[in-house]
């Protein structure tokens, strides 16, 4: 049976989720599962804005069936080549002989390479700011390469003022029946849209600026995303939050300790660390113990706190290995702009924290908290000290 929702007069929310869907890219949990948007407007002509992922393709095909009454499709314009928004785009054609493909010239390389769609001679190619009158409603394309990948476009609707955002300002999680940003707690949901930026298009910060300075440039009273709520009470919160993380501004003044522990010796002393901070009156503190939290989480909250701090064991003369995998991760993700500390330990031959200053070197704009904490085994004395200072420096480096 279908489940669509009402967006405008004319245009409709055809897309689907599941919260069956636990791990997305191969990669991200998501315990909420995860929501797949399509629009359909319905005008003198009929446009579907993109298709979705193949586990949800049942549910998308009953709702656009439903809400085109018989109508054929005459246009489907596809933003985004990921399978998760495409998977459906042969069975799109096969349904709908008629309809004709709205792409650029890189989507166009890429439909060949998926599909064999290269060559298809219903395809109308557009580049920057070309236009496409489907009766009262004129859509604008603008290109917006690496957001997430090299042909993505987003659509600008003049009529309505509708921006289809394709992978921007979306969100980790399946709808609840509320797909409205005014129809849930946004800032319950911070967390995972947060999560998701850092994580899909986090490291493409300067190609996130150039979209945002041309957003500014649109008159736009809703944010249709591919994943995720639709925006209108909040466009000015997002575009604010996207604004700090594309130029990679940590949110809040807070700390971030990572640790990795073998024996639990590390362990200690990241919790050591992180009771002194709170005792000295810095009560945002986070601590992640890197074997139990998937670095998803991690990465989210590098862009949102201030100072981060590695405590890593020795591990086969190299860096803990989930520390290193953490560190690495950051790095491709283009994290910078952080105060950092490390502690590190071994028995006989501590070796980790001069490889994370390594890693952190090649890393942009990370200051390092000298020096660098030693523990030989276990805590003493002399590194309870240490640990003290540490925690007092870190608190002065916040201003």
């Amino acid at each position: 049976m279908y489940c669509t929702k009402k967006i405008t007069d004319d245009i409709v929310w055809v897309g689907a989720g599941s919260k069956k869907i636990s791990i997305f890219e191969g990669m991200y949990p998501v315990p909420n599962g995860m929501s797949y948007n399509s629009f359909l407007i319905k005008d003198e002509k009929t446009l579907l804005m993109d298709t979705v992922d193949s586990h949800v393709g049942i549910q998308f095909l009953e709702n656009l069936t439903h809400e085109l009454g018989g109508r054929k499709l005459d246009y489907l314009v596809v933003s985004h080549m990921e399978p998760v928004h495409c998977a459906l785009v042969w069975e799109i054609i096969y349904r709908y002989p008629d309809v004709t493909l709205v792409c650029n010239a890189k989507t166009k390389t890429m439909l060949g390479q998926f599909f064999g769609l290269d060559s298809h001679e219903k395809t109308l190619l557009v580049a920057e700011n070309d236009t496409l009158c489907v009766g009262k409603h004129t859509l604008r394309f603008i290109m917006a390469p690496m957001v997430h990948w090299p042909e993505v476009m987003v659509t600008y609707d003049e009529t309505s003022g509708i921006l289809f955002s394709a992978d921007a300002f979306g969100i980790f999680g399946a709808l609840n029946g509320q797909i409205f940003d005014f129809q849930v707690d946004i800032a319950a949901w911070l967390g995972e849209a947060r999560r998701y930026y850092t994580n899909i298009v986090g490291k493409y910060g300067a190609q996130v600026q150039a979209l945002l300075k041309k957003a500014a440039t649109l008159d736009i009273k809703m944010i249709c995303p591919l994943h995720g709520f639709i925006w209108t009470t909040h466009i000015p919160y997002i575009i604010e939050k996207y604004t700090k993380w594309s130029l990679y501004d940590a949110c809040e003044k807070s700390v971030m300790i990572v640790y990795g522990s073998v024996y639990g010796n590390s362990e200690n002393a990241a919790a050591i660390l992180a009771s002194k901070l709170v005792d000295k009156g810095m009560h945002n503190v986070v601590v992640y113990d890197v074997s139990m939290t998937h670095m998803s989480y991690i990465i989210a909250d590098a862009y949102r706190c201030s100072h981060i701090v590695f405590v890593s064991p020795t591990y086969n003369n190299e860096i803990f290995t989930n520390v290193e995998t953490v560190l690495n991760d950051m790095k491709a993700h283009n994290i910078q702009n952080h105060k950092v500390a490390v502690i590190e330990n071994g028995t006989w031959a501590p070796n980790a924290g001069k490889k994370i200053c390594d890693t952190l070197a090649q890393m942009k704009n990370m200051t390092l908290i000298s020096p660098v904490v030693t523990i030989k085994s276990a805590l003493g004395a002399k590194q309870l000290s240490e640990i003290d200072a540490l925690a007092a420096e870190l608190i002065k480096t916040m201003n």
